[in-house]
């Protein structure tokens, strides 16, 4: 299974909703949280060119937010990124 790497916030629901639909699919997931930690958000922004939580990377594919994973899933190619080694 791919792993996930998810930079995320404790108060954003955006961030939750994502963790819960790629927990309910078993993923591998890493999480980054950017609360308080200056570094890891300026890492995030220059890894996704984006300021906002969620980013979600599945293996090296930076996917984009919360929406973004909710379309993969509704197009059905979100299994199988994650499946993929």
């Amino acid at each position: 299974m791919a792993a996930v790497t998810i930079y995320s916030s404790d108060w954003c629901g955006f961030c939750r909703r994502a963790k819960s639909l790629l927990q309910a699919r078993q993923a591998d997931i890493t999480e980054i949280n950017v609360d308080g930690d200056p570094a890891a958000r300026r890492e995030m922004e220059q890894r996704s060119g984006r300021r906002t939580v969620p980013q979600i990377w599945i293996g090296e594919q930076h996917i984009g937010g919360c929406d973004d994973l909710y379309a993969l899933e509704r197009s059905g190619k979100l299994d199988a990124m994650l499946a993929a080694e």
